[in-house]
């Protein structure tokens, strides 16, 4: 639509977009027609084919764009994803671009997954959908890095797991605020910790739990909570290059947490960061008894 003012001309040629659905096919066709382009990033087009094979891939108004001479200006990415996902997509197709619209292409600040919860009014956005982001990649890729390409998880994969445990994931957020400030880790990770360890454990006394974590009050030396909050904040070996991330802190919370479950199959409690080749531990259920 051209909304024309008062003294001024209708352009000669604006211009056309149109619905197609690309194929991968398509897509090498269009990529034939590219002139200037940025590099192309394969972590991104990774993303995008996750995206595409997992059946999140939706028409918005980002697509292809071509110039008046019919050369690819955007979209380079989004066409080598349709290749690598081999599956095709719906997607706006534009012709008839001027050429020096190239250098404003996607220079916009992209949507975080705390943007995407917006709409449920969720409190601590951040917090939230960083816990939600890390609880998807303990159930997908436990043992493997929570970062990098292979980790990305879409909003619209965030926004859908918030939405079918809303409340779990709310008093996540909660505890790890509260519990963080006595215990070596971040709120993220007390979120992730105890979101995946009572998801398994309807039947623990929970409550207890936060409680001996809080205060450390009439602990018994041997309480795999008073060694969780003893845990020291700055784990760093002398010497060691590598920091304590997401998965080591979760590690620990969950270590410590089957020691208090079933103290009986804990053996020699150590709480420290996972070791090459160490595989996440999975949290004891604790299940009532039929």
């Amino acid at each position: 639509m051209t909304i024309a003012t008062e003294g001024s001309e209708e352009p000669e040629e604006n211009p056309v977009s149109r619905i197609v659905k690309v194929t991968p096919e398509i897509a090498e066709t269009f990529l034939s027609r590219a002139s200037v382009n940025r590099r192309l990033d394969m972590g991104r087009v990774r993303v995008l084919a996750g995206a595409i094979l997992r059946g999140e891939w939706k028409l918005t108004h980002q697509g292809i764009a071509f110039d008046k001479d019919g050369a690819l200006i955007d979209g380079q990415h989004r066409l080598h994803a349709i290749i690598e996902a081999n599956t095709p997509v719906e997607m706006f197709v534009v012709d008839g671009l001027s050429r020096d619209v190239f250098p404003v292409l996607d220079v916009g600040k992209s949507r975080s997954a705390a943007d995407a919860l917006l709409s449920t009014g969720a409190k601590y956005r951040p917090l939230l959908s960083s816990t939600i982001r890390h609880v998807s990649l303990f159930k997908a890729m436990p043992n493997d890095p929570w970062s990098g390409a292979r980790a990305y998880v879409s909003n619209d994969r965030i926004l859908a797991a918030f939405n079918e445990d809303k409340d779990r994931y709310g008093e996540a957020v909660s505890i790890g605020r509260e519990l963080s400030r006595h215990l070596f880790a971040s709120q993220t990770a007390v979120a992730v910790g105890f979101f995946v360890t009572t998801e398994v454990a309807p039947a623990a006394d929970i409550d207890e739990w936060i409680s001996g974590l809080k205060s450390g009050a009439s602990l018994d030396p041997g309480d795999a909570r008073l060694a969780l909050r003893e845990v020291p904040r700055d784990m760093q070996k002398r010497g060691s290059k590598r920091r304590m991330d997401m998965r080591d802190q979760v590690a620990i919370y969950i270590k410590a947490w089957n020691a208090w479950v079933e103290p009986e199959r804990a053996g020699e409690l150590r709480l420290r960061r996972l070791r090459k080749g160490e595989k996440m531990p999975m949290p004891i259920e604790v299940k009532f008894e039929r």
